[in-house]
């Protein structure tokens, strides 16, 4: 709940002042940017929970994204520990649909769904949601947003350093 602080506009000589509640509730949320077979379509998918994601929030995550997406669903990601736990395993294991990959280690630039995120964050910046509630509230909206955004979807794709082949 403790705002991140970025530069800001203010009138010459008042410096800005952010007041806020010494709090550290959070929210973690998981998303995944998807490209359709074709390369037609891109969409986001996004998870939000009140606590610290675990193996079986991401194993939740990976069984909604399964029953949204047809055919095969390729993932890549990090080699984030949350993502190697026994619920993504068994998952793994039982869904043949599903292939998962991993980014080489420490290669955030390779991760369109960074972008994603970096985005988020600068609309979150300098804010001062009053409750957990409502920076839920402001975490989904941004995720709608950038649902009906494919341009900037796009741009999320183009920026990150995947092969020309790899982007959309």
């Amino acid at each position: 709940m403790i705002p991140s602080v970025r530069r800001t506009w203010a009138p010459r000589t008042q410096t800005p002042v952010i007041r806020h509640w010494d709090r550290r509730d959070k929210v973690s949320a998981i998303s995944a940017l998807t490209v359709s077979p074709r390369r037609q379509r891109l969409g986001l998918y996004m998870h939000v929970h009140p606590q610290n994601l675990t193996t079986d929030e991401v194993a939740i995550f990976l069984r909604a994204l399964l029953r949204h997406l047809r055919g095969p669903v390729i993932v890549v990601w990090d080699q984030g520990p949350i993502h190697k736990g026994p619920a993504v395993r068994t998952l793994q294991h039982r869904c043949r649909r599903l292939h998962v990959y991993e980014f080489p280690a420490y290669a955030p630039e390779l991760n369109p769904d960074e972008s994603v995120w970096a985005y988020a964050k600068r609309l979150l910046a300098n804010g001062r949601p009053l409750t957990l509630d409502a920076l839920f509230e402001d975490v989904i909206a941004i995720g709608r947003r950038l649902h009906h955004r494919p341009d900037l979807l796009h741009a999320f794709f183009q920026a990150s350093d995947l092969p020309p082949c790899l982007r959309r």
